[in-house]
């Protein structure tokens, strides 16, 4: 028996999330005094056009964003290990979190044991490879260090890539003024990426229910991921029954992990997010733009932060440095991953009418708070190359529904027998095309 939708918000609304990827940095306690500018650009192992223009940024370091760019560069700090400490500050406020109670984690391990046996009954595919489905039941830091850690090849390719520039050594200006955009466009886009990139972590680790609050596949022989405090905070908010969104998670978790299990279908993901990682360009003109009449001789402490802000903006950020390439990547990554997505969701309905009870108003509930936390944590998602909002998961319901209606639900199976069966982009939005297309002889 299913209740009826929500017909408002949650006890407490969750707070809508800033596009600027650093804000949830500016309150935390010393952050703004990071890091000694003076010696950072000064270190031997900094080329003398930085050191020329050193005395150009004294003052700076007292700022949010450039006191952490600096630790960065003064410590050496790697993408992986740099992201992970800001992920671990945002997603636990700078305080100390309490760990899982270990009755909880028995709770949850019970309920997983179900959701692999009803995953696998639903799409005939494993979620684990070994003998049965493991979880990991953490809390939000420990959520935030596990994705770092899974993601890790990822964010290596967008520092590799980030940290290229097009310009020509011999090539670099004499003037101090030039120097200094010089310098800020080869040290700031690798850094971006490493505070961006923590700062969103802690950020979706702060209402991440599982390991796929962005649709991107772990690494296979790892556990699933359950963020309990989330999952219950989530639940008092909306008043929804806990043992039913337990188990509504626990089935979520487990038919990802059947479905990035796939080999193929993993592997076509992980290449286009590779690919598109690998494919930023570093664009110095457009920095300079950004910069516009910015002069560090003449200018105080007010415009210092005024360029902060222009710096931090990830529309401004992503403009400066994607690549055309990238275009027919994000446009192919982001069908597929509908496609998926729909599958999913049509999945889940069928599995959850049978399993819970107010399955209707539950699953409204989750895929609303799905798509605002989408919306809130943009930035990292258009770096990975992924444009899953509203519409596009309303694209894969369409592809999905389409399919079943045509040919009936278990049709959408095809996707994980063949590589050939996945779906092009004009496929997904004429769900008839693919299915007349995987029945073509080969």
């Amino acid at each position: 028996m299913s209740g009826d939708p929500p017909t408002a918000g949650p006890d407490e609304e969750p707070s809508e999330g800033s596009d600027d990827p650093f804000e949830s940095l500016k309150d935390l306690e010393g952050f703004g005094d990071l890091g000694d500018l003076e010696d950072a650009l000064s270190r031997d192992d900094r080329d003398d056009s930085r050191s020329g223009a050193r005395s150009l940024f004294e003052g700076m370091e007292d700022l949010p964003l450039f006191g952490g760019l600096m630790q960065i560069l003064q410590q050496g700090a790697t993408a992986d290990g740099g992201a992970r400490g800001f992920a671990r500050a945002v997603a636990s406020g700078g305080e100390l979190e309490q760990n899982i109670d270990p009755a909880e984690r028995i709770a949850i391990e019970q309920l997983v044991r179900v959701a692999e046996l009803r995953v696998t009954d639903a799409t005939g595919l494993q979620p684990s490879r070994d003998a049965s489905l493991r979880v990991e039941v953490v809390n939000r830091t420990g959520w935030a260090d596990r994705t770092v850690s899974d993601y890790s090849d990822l964010f290596a390719a967008l520092s590799s890539s980030l940290s290229k520039t097009a310009a020509d050594p011999a090539d670099e200006p004499e003037d101090p003024v030039s120097a200094m955009l010089a310098a800020v466009t080869k040290m700031a886009a690798p850094a971006l990426l490493t505070v961006g990139t923590g700062a969103m972590v802690g950020q979706l680790a702060q209402s991440a229910l599982g390991g796929y609050a962005l649709p991107v596949p772990r690494p296979a022989n790892k556990p699933m991921l359950v963020a309990l405090p989330n999952v219950d905070s989530f639940g008092k908010q909306w008043s929804l029954d806990s043992d039913d969104l337990r188990m509504w998670v626990c089935l979520h978790e487990a038919l990802y992990c059947a479905v990035f299990g796939v080999a193929h279908v993993r592997e076509a993901v992980n290449e286009m997010l590779l690919r598109h990682a690998s494919s930023f360009e570093i664009n110095p003109d457009r920095f300079k733009e950004l910069l516009g009449d910015f002069d560090p001789l003449q200018e105080g402490p007010e415009a210092f932060a005024d360029l902060q802000s222009q710096l931090a903006s990830p529309e401004a950020f992503l403009g400066a440095t994607r690549s055309p390439a990238q275009n027919d990547l994000v446009a192919q990554l982001t069908a597929l991953l509908a496609a998926v997505g729909g599958y999913v969701d049509h999945t889940m309905d069928r599995m959850g009418a049978e399993l819970i009870g107010a399955h209707s108003r539950l699953s409204e509930a989750l895929r609303r708070h799905r798509t605002e936390v989408a919306a809130s944590h943009s930035f990292v998602e258009r770096l990975l190359g992924l444009e899953l909002d509203q519409a596009q998961y309303e694209r894969g319901a369409a592809f999905a529904a389409g399919v079943a209606e045509r040919a009936g639900g278990d049709e959408l199976r095809r996707l994980f027998s063949d590589r050939n069966n996945l779906p092009t982009p004009a496929e997904v939005d004429a769900p008839g095309l693919w299915l007349a297309r995987i029945d073509l002889p080969r």
